[in-house]
């Protein structure tokens, strides 16, 4: 039986490394269905992704074109949700604002698959900083994919 029924990527504002790596996952191939998205932390209205975000994606052939950020709501953590944060920082705010037991499954990304170093915020930064940030995604995501779908293997 699989673990997880989605993953949701969270980040502050959902409007560039969440919905890149959702771009990157979605890409990816797991051996089982997993529905996909991101989310922030802060949204107080609906954005669309960074322009330079986007910029990164198209270059890589992907596009997420058509996000709009979304928030965070409580019925978005459950045992069969995977919750991955870009930041520790965003990790703890959401463990903190939405009063999360230790036992439901929020992690960092780097984290949870087992990567020192946390993952480099492009923000206001320039669309080379935009593309490292997506070389480190793309490394990060990868590991995540194996890590998934060994975890299917074995259940």
């Amino acid at each position: 039986m699989k673990r997880y029924d989605k993953l949701i990527f969270a980040t502050n504002s959902d409007t560039a490394t969440g919905p890149m790596a959702q771009a990157i996952m979605q890409s990816k191939y797991l051996l089982d269905v997993l529905d996909i998205d991101s989310k922030g932390m802060v949204v107080l209205f609906p954005e669309p992704i960074n322009p330079k975000a986007e910029a990164v994606l198209v270059s890589n052939g992907l596009t997420m074109k058509n996000h709009v950020s979304e928030p965070f709501v409580r019925e978005d953590f459950n045992d069969r949700t995977l919750v991955l944060a870009i930041s520790r920082d965003t990790c703890q705010k959401l463990r903190k604002e939405f009063d999360l037991p230790d036992d439901l499954p929020v992690y960092v990304l780097n984290e949870f698959v087992d990567r020192p170093q946390e993952l480099t915020n492009p923000y206001g930064g320039t669309l080379a900083d935009y593309g490292r940030c997506f070389a480190e995604l793309e490394a990060l995501i990868s590991r995540l994919v194996i890590l998934l779908n060994e975890e299917e293997l074995l259940c």
